[in-house]
């Protein structure tokens, strides 16, 4: 019975032994493999994180230096129609808005009175010339007279006289005739140039008098902005100087140069005013039209230059910081021209960086340089 019980007392402990080594093993094993994800965590916290959109690869670009102005747009070609004569009209040809060529008839007078006139100018004219030609016999009859002794020399130069006077009453009535046949011809009015109809003034049957405005004319093939330039500027602006406009209310731009400069200053203002001419193959640019322009003072190639946001200053001078073997650094920079490539305002760097170098692109404030850097990827976004 003793024995039994011994026994079964030994199953126990060795069973007890075993329950308790399995327990210890499994409890070092879990002890093991959690150290490994804190050291993970702690790295991963103490790095800046940073996103693709907010690091720049330094790159060389065209740099240009521009010059800010306004103004508005008008015709570098247009006219005002007027008429030469007096009278009544009695066709108009053109509306608001129609394209006419040069030489085109806009609009047709009633002739009645002219061609009368005319009439009458040709009638005076056949008139002098007849008295002419007697005067013309008569001075080469007095002329053989003369020969032979039969009239004085006083004689025939009263013939020679009158011969004169008739000749000038032809020549004046030939030049009345001109007179009154221009007039004529100036009751058909033509477009002095080719373009479109800006303003019509007149309607059929209505009497106008002499230089009364019938018509307004542009061409709009080339456009010009009338632009004020401060007189402090004004050294650096040249004839043929290129110029980007944008135009308010449409998504082209449209390119420019300098064509005229104002030799004085607007009284007041002190300013300059430049004329900056437009080609408009497609008529898209109307008068009127209000545009902001770029004029380009100055132009660098293949430079390095970095958004205004990506340099810092401090009383130690211009700096910016960068990425490299994963770590932030802070890179001091020397400053050249200011400008714009690609439409977005920047700075040129002299010296301090090399192309392709690592470059935080927006201002973040202060950072520590030799931090750890985590450049976050599509995933991470999510």
């Amino acid at each position: 019975m003793q024995n039994r019980f011994l026994r079964r007392f030994v199953w126990f402990a060795i069973i007890a032994a075993i329950i308790v080594t399995l327990i210890l093993f499994l409890g070092s094993l879990l002890n093991s493999k959690k150290p490994a994800a804190p050291a993970n965590t702690a790295a991963t916290s103490s790095a800046l994180a940073f996103t693709r959109e907010e690091i720049m690869q330094v790159t060389a670009v065209e740099l240009k230096q521009t010059l800010a102005l306004s103004g508005s747009l008008r015709a570098v070609e247009q006219a005002s129609v007027k008429a030469r004569v007096a009278g009544d009209v009695r066709e108009v040809m053109a509306r608001e808005g129609e394209a006419v060529k040069a030489g085109q008839i806009l609009v047709r007078m009633d002739t009645t009175e002219y061609q009368a006139k005319v009439d009458q100018a040709r009638g005076n004219l056949n008139a002098a010339r007849a008295q002419m030609d007697i005067a013309i016999k008569n001075r080469d009859n007095n002329s053989a007279l003369l020969d032979k002794g039969f009239i004085s020399r006083a004689a025939f130069d009263n013939t020679a006289s009158q011969l004169a006077v008739a000749q000038a009453n032809v020549d004046a009535a030939r030049g009345a005739l001109d007179v009154i046949q221009k007039l004529l011809n100036d009751t058909v009015i033509r477009a002095p140039i080719s373009g479109l109809i800006a303003s019509r003034n007149i309607q059929p049957g209505e009497k106008i008098s002499v230089d009364y405005r019938l018509f307004d004319l542009v061409n709009l093939k080339k456009m010009e902005m009338e632009a004020a330039v401060p007189a402090n500027e004004i050294s650096r602006i040249k004839l043929s100087q290129k110029v980007s406009l944008h135009v308010e209310g449409m998504p082209e731009t449209f390119t420019g140069q300098v064509t005229r400069i104002n030799p004085g200053t607007q009284t007041g203002s002190r300013s300059i005013l430049v004329y900056i001419q437009v080609s408009n193959p497609l008529d898209l640019l109307r008068m009127g039209m209000f545009a902001e322009a770029q004029l380009t003072l100055q132009t660098k190639t293949d430079v390095i230059a970095l958004p205004m946001s990506a340099v810092r200053k401090d009383s130690n001078g211009a700096y910016v910081y960068a990425i490299e073997a994963g770590k932030l650094i802070k890179k001091p920079v020397t400053l050249g021209m200011e400008g714009r490539s690609d439409e977005e305002p920047r700075v040129e760097i002299i010296s301090g960086l090399r192309l392709n170098d690592q470059i935080i692109k927006n201002d973040m404030g202060n950072l520590r340089p030799g931090t750890a850097v985590h450049i976050a990827q599509q995933a991470d976004k999510k």
